[in-house]
């Protein structure tokens, strides 16, 4: 396949990292790589004293890559993660290659007023959206790994290896699946994925941790037991429009629970409870600032592929059918129609989990409605995982796996690290979810302990 590659002026950040930013054009759809194409964006680091300091006089290009893919799904690569983790990698003898995901940040967009201009309707749109799931995330890696280093002389330095974080460790599984001779070796963080063929088991197992979540919130404050009835009682009476034009409804705001997973997420939703009420009792309505805080909060808005295809990452043949919206269902406490009748009970935050009524209350899901209502009853999904070449699999994975995970159910990832061969994890109860961004350097001294397979 002919590729166009456009490759941008290379710079110098301080500590001596090269920086090559590229584009790679590849086709939205594989089976048609004569149709339309999009661009992906990757960023390549390279540090530069690591490859003066290798002792054999090697040249930059000689380092061997390590390829970040970014969870999600949706999101693209944050500068300061891609700077902060690239440092501690590259001290491993890496050079880095930081993706943008197809859809997602310098990559060509997946947004609302892109689908307009281009006047696409519900099944054009839907249709369009299929391809950006994890199995052509790999394809694209693929693409641009036999562009950067299919021109060296010996066969393993055609290989490279990969590192995801969430959703990128879903991918890194798919990648196993169908395309591990492209791999040295893998490293994941929080994204050992279910091997599942639709969603129903992951939320029904994740909404049992959402529960436990809630709890240790209202236990830490349980003034807000009463704080956060009143805050629901105000919006269900009031109209209340966040600056860009969105509703915050009594669903909208207890989607601030998905913060319950992360460090420090707890106490975040409780800020936003307390500047609420100040603001309730001060001037008997919600403040601008008050407002953009939470617009800030939620992600939803500019990357809309995290709320249209985060149930469609788990389908294999088998519809998604909104499941996390009726896992809800069964659970009284989620819901505040009931709750608000049961005097001073506690109103349970939702978590990492999306609803029908997100694409009427956010204002840039609005023009996707019907794509995403589509998409939600669709079993024509391809499969995304080879349990038979999991089970073979000879790549060494090295995974960290969080016991206390709100996002990615620890029993469901035990199920499927017993799929696939040769992997070695760190299982603690000390970090969240994003365990990378705060317990990093232990983190990693683990997994690089742990990939060389030193027994006793």
């Amino acid at each position: 396949m002919n590729m166009a590659v456009t490759q941008l002026e290379p710079y110098i950040l301080k500590g001596s990292i090269k920086v090559i930013d590229r584009f790679f054009s590849v086709p939205v759809d594989y089976t048609k790589p004569d149709g339309p194409h999009i661009r992906i964006f990757a960023r390549n680091l390279i540090p530069l004293d690591e490859a003066k300091g290798s002792g054999t006089d090697a040249a930059e290009s000689d380092l061997p890559y390590l390829l970040y893919l970014q969870g999600g799904p949706g999101f693209g690569v944050d500068l300061s993660l891609s700077v902060d983790l690239g440092n501690a990698l590259h001290k491993k003898k890496y050079q880095t290659l930081w993706l943008d995901p197809r859809g997602t940040g310098l990559s060509t967009p997946i947004t609302a007023d892109i689908f307009q201009t281009k006047k696409m309707d519900d099944e054009a749109i839907a249709k369009y959206l299929k391809h950006f799931r994890a199995d052509n995330i790999v394809r694209d890696c693929e693409t641009i790994r036999h562009f950067l280093l299919d021109g060296k002389k010996d066969p393993e330095a055609r290989k490279w290896t990969i590192f995801g974080q969430s959703f990128g460790g879903f991918c890194a599984a798919t990648y196993l699946s169908f395309h591990s001779d492209g791999l040295k070796e893998v490293f994941i963080t929080g994204g050992i994925p279910p091997m599942v063929d639709s969603p129903d088991s992951v939320y029904e197992a994740l909404v049992l941790k959402v529960e436990e979540r809630n709890k240790v919130y209202y236990a830490k404050y349980p003034q807000d037991v009463r704080n956060v009835r009143r805050i629901l009682g105000f919006l269900e009476d009031n109209n209340v429009v966040i600056p860009n034009g969105g509703n915050l409804t009594v669903s909208r705001w207890l989607q601030l629970g998905v913060q319950f997973g992360s460090h420090g997420g707890i106490d975040r939703v409780h800020q936003l409870v307390f500047r609420a009420i100040t603001d309730l009792d001060t001037f008997g309505k919600l403040s601008y600032g008050l407002l953009d805080s939470v617009q800030s909060a939620q992600s939803f808005d500019t990357n809309p592929i995290y709320a249209v295809l985060h149930e469609p990452i788990y389908c294999q043949g088998r519809m998604a059918g909104w499941s996390a919206h009726r896992t809800i269902q069964k659970n009284d406490r989620f819901i505040w129609g009931k709750v608000k009748f049961m005097r001073d009970a506690p109103i349970y935050f939702t978590g990492e989990m999306i609803f029908p009524d997100m694409f009427r209350d956010y204002r840039h899901l609005r023009p996707l409605q019907g794509a995403a209502e589509l998409l939600a009853h669709d079993e024509d999904w391809p499969m995304l995982y080879d349990k038979e070449a999991l089970k073979k699999n000879k790549v060494k994975v090295n995974a960290a796996t969080y016991y206390d995970d709100m996002y990615v159910d620890f029993g469901l990832v035990q199920e499927a690290a017993s799929v696939i061969g040769n992997v070695e994890q760190l299982i603690t109860n000390q970090s969240f979810h994003d365990g990378i961004r705060k317990h990093r350097d232990n983190i990693l001294t683990t997994l690089f302990d742990l990939s060389k397979r030193e027994r006793d």
